[in-house]
C-alpha cells in the first residue's frame, strides 16, 4: 500500500476539472514556457526537457510543473463523466496499488477514499500550492524558497497518480474518446522530465513501469 501524507483541503466543486493555471504573459516564465512548447515542437522530448543554457533550474522545474499541472488537468476533466464514486470507490493504479488521503494534522491514519474525491483533493492541493506566491513566485527577482524543489517534487509524484490512475482504470474510456495518443504524449514528457532531474523516487514509477520502459525505451 502506498500512502500519501497531506494537509486536508476543505472540498470545492464536485466536478474535478480545476481553472488553468496561467503563467504571466511577458514574464520571463512566460518565455520559458514558450522555448518549452517550441523545442517539444521538434520531436525530440529528450532535448526538449533539459535545462536550457543559462537558465536557473528551480525556474525550469517551476514552469513544467505549471504546464504538467495544466495537462493533467485537461486530460482527467475529460473521463471524470467515466470517474465516480461508483465505478472508482477508491483511489487505485490496478490491483496492486491503492492510495490513502490523509492530512498529517486532523487526520493522522490515512482514509479510504473515492477516485474523484482522491483526485478533487489532490489536484486542489497542487493548485493551492501553485497559487502561493512565496512557493511559486511570479515576479523577476523573487527568489525561490529552500524548500522549492522538495514542493515541487511532491506535487509531480502526486500528479503521477492521476496518470497511473488514467491508464489502469480508464484506459478503455480515453480510447473511446481517442485520447490516447495525447495522453501517451503527455505522460511521455512527464516521465522523461522527472528522469532528467530525479525528480520521483523509482518506487514511486512501479504501477506504470513497464509502461515508461516501453515509451522510453527507443529514446535512450
Amino acid at each position: 500500500m502506498s500512502h500519501i501524507f497531506v494537509r486536508k483541503c476543505p472540498r470545492r466543486a464536485n466536478k474535478t476539472f480545476k481553472p488553468k493555471k496561467n503563467i504571466p504573459e511577458g514574464s520571463h516564465q512566460y518565455e520559458l514556457l514558450k522555448h518549452a512548447e517550441a523545442t517539444l515542437g521538434s520531436g525530440n522530448l529528450r532535448m526538449a526537457v533539459m535545462l536550457p543554457e543559462g537558465e536557473d533550474l528551480n525556474e525550469w522545474v517551476a514552469v513544467n510543473t505549471v504546464d504538467f499541472f495544466n495537462q493533467i488537468n485537461m486530460l482527467y476533466g475529460t473521463i471524470t463523466d467515466f470517474c465516480t464514486e461508483e465505478s472508482c470507490p477508491v483511489m487505485s493504479a490496478g490491483p496492486k496499488y491503492e492510495y490513502h488521503w490523509a492530512d498529517g494534522t486532523n487526520i493522522k491514519k490515512p482514509i479510504k477514499c473515492s477516485a474523484p474525491k482522491y483526485i478533487d483533493y489532490l489536484m486542489t492541493w497542487v493548485q493551492d500550492q501553485l497559487d502561493d506566491e512565496t512557493l511559486f513566485p511570479s515576479k523577476i527577482g523573487v527568489p525561490f524558497k529552500r524548500n522549492f524543489m522538495s514542493v515541487a517534487k511532491t506535487i509531480l509524484k502526486r500528479l503521477f497518480r492521476v496518470y497511473a490512475h488514467i491508464y489502469h482504470q480508464h484506459f478503455d474510456s480515453v480510447m473511446q474518446l481517442q485520447e490516447e495518443a495525447h495522453l501517451n504524449t503527455s505522460f511521455k514528457h512527464f516521465i522523461f522530465f522527472v528522469q532528467e532531474f530525479n525528480l520521483i523516487d523509482r518506487k514511486e514509477l512501479v504501477p506504470l513501469q513497464e509502461l515508461i520502459e516501453k515509451l522510453t525505451t527507443k529514446d535512450r
